[in-house]
């Protein structure tokens, strides 16, 4: 699962005559869905967190002005604001991807999401802070242990989504990965789940390190349990998943779990994406073959080498395809989208010889289930497995309406009842 910070704005300095201080806060309404934001201004300056999206601290360029007015740029994202203040609040529209949104802040503060599912003390089993390594790469992270375990116990590996995350796959408040492991260790299953290579660590781009290195990431997990296991599985969710997979046709795993992973090309996963994402909100068709056919026909230009700046939008997108499609370019020419591009797991999906569970919401509009799944009832060889697309589900395997990425914060359900007593009652079966 891509984290993408879909359309956030970003802080400003407030003007009128200095700059204010304490946390300002808005709701852009976008298609229909609401997602707030907060401003957090000190004398050194302001920062922006979106509290859905599990984003805090986003710097900004701001511009000061001494008769109220508000000028902001977000280069990272390709957005801006502009406001003004108006007695005790700032009026104005934040502009990203050639769409306009009304926004205004005010010192009233955002009623904090409802996340019941996250787990929380006392808990009948014991967990315990780790710390192994990938080469020189030093890696953190938690290992849940139901009571009463052995070495037989079953042991999963927990690998999350494309996007540096925490152990716990946080966003938009939700924690499903803490969530999982909760409902596993209390169904007598140990797992292991650890923060992304470098979390926390400003100084490393992560875009720098593709999906084979997060793979053997996910080995240096497995030799882990291994020391103290002896059926040990992984669990992984969208590139996770996908990572559980290339893992399994290389005979690591002794069984695998995936969640909404990705199992064919990279390029169409990508390009069928977009094309449902931009129907969803009401692009015509004809734009959103042409965005798509310019997209296809990027990326293969990227992946022969040539330069995101030499490769420039078709006269035939209107003015904010072109302005999407340009910064797709940039983004897609970095280290880990390169690789991703022309990654295709299905190629030897043949090797898999373990047990295999893969699930997908029929809602999902980041990886798509027939594809996906399609793939995995046709070219899989190993006798034990369960492929299953689950009705009203989206991407994070909530139940939803639309499976849009807005809808995910507004949910305050972080994963089905249904997906958690499936993957338990699966892993301890296959284990017996």
């Amino acid at each position: 699962m891509k984290k993408i910070l879909s359309f956030t704005i970003a802080c400003m300095s407030i003007i009128a005559g200095h700059a204010q201080t304490g946390s300002w806060s808005g709701e852009l309404n976008v298609m229909g869905q609401k997602l707030p934001l907060v401003f957090n201004f000190s004398d050194k300056g302001c920062t922006m967190d979106s509290p859905k999206q599990g984003a805090k601290g986003i710097k900004t360029e701001w511009t000061p002005s001494d008769n109220g007015e508000v000028v902001i740029a977000i280069p990272m994202i390709g957005a801006s604001y502009e406001g003004k203040m108006n007695g005790q609040e700032i009026s104005g529209n934040f502009k990203q991807s050639g769409m306009s949104f009304p926004l205004t802040l005010t010192q009233a503060e955002i009623e904090k999401p409802k996340r019941p599912q996250t787990p929380v003390a006392p808990f009948p089993y014991k967990t315990e802070e780790v710390t192994f390594k990938d080469g020189e790469v030093e890696l953190h992270g938690t290992l849940t242990l139901p009571e009463n375990y052995t070495k037989n116990t079953p042991a999963v590996v927990m690998v999350t989504g494309s996007g540096q995350q925490n152990r716990d796959e946080e966003l938009f408040d939700h924690k499903p990965f803490a969530v999982i492991a909760d409902a596993l260790a209390r169904k007598g299953i140990a797992t292991l789940r650890y923060d992304d290579r470098f979390w926390g660590n400003k100084d490393e781009i992560f875009v720098n390190y593709t999906t084979y290195h997060l793979k053997h990431d996910a080995l240096a997990a497995i030799k882990l349990l291994r020391e103290r296991f002896i059926n040990v599985g992984i669990l992984g969710h969208s590139e996770g998943g996908t990572i559980a997979l290339l893992l399994a046709e290389e005979g690591k795993a002794d069984f695998i779990v995936s969640l909404a992973g990705m199992v064919g090309n990279g390029k169409e996963c990508l390009l069928k994406q977009n094309s449902v994402l931009l129907s969803k909100v009401g692009v015509p068709s004809d734009q959103v073959r042409a965005f798509c056919d310019a997209l296809n026909n990027g990326f293969d230009q990227l992946i022969a080498g040539k330069a995101a700046n030499e490769i420039t939008a078709p006269t035939n997108l209107d003015a904010s395809l072109a302005t999407k499609f340009n910064a797709a370019m940039k983004q897609a020419s970095n280290p880990w989208f390169l690789y991703f591009l022309q990654l295709d797991p299905s190629k030897e999906l043949h090797k898999i010889k373990c047990p295999v569970l893969a699930l997908n919401g029929k809602l999902d509009t980041q990886v798509d289930y027939e594809t996906n799944l399609g793939l995995l009832e046709n070219n899989l060889k190993t006798k034990d497995k369960k492929v299953l697309a689950l009705d009203n589900l989206n991407h994070l395997f909530q139940n939803c309406k639309t499976g849009l990425v807005v809808e995910y914060g507004e949910i305050e359900e972080t994963i089905s009842s249904n997906v958690l007593d499936t993957i338990s009652a699966w892993i301890n079966v296959i284990n017996k």
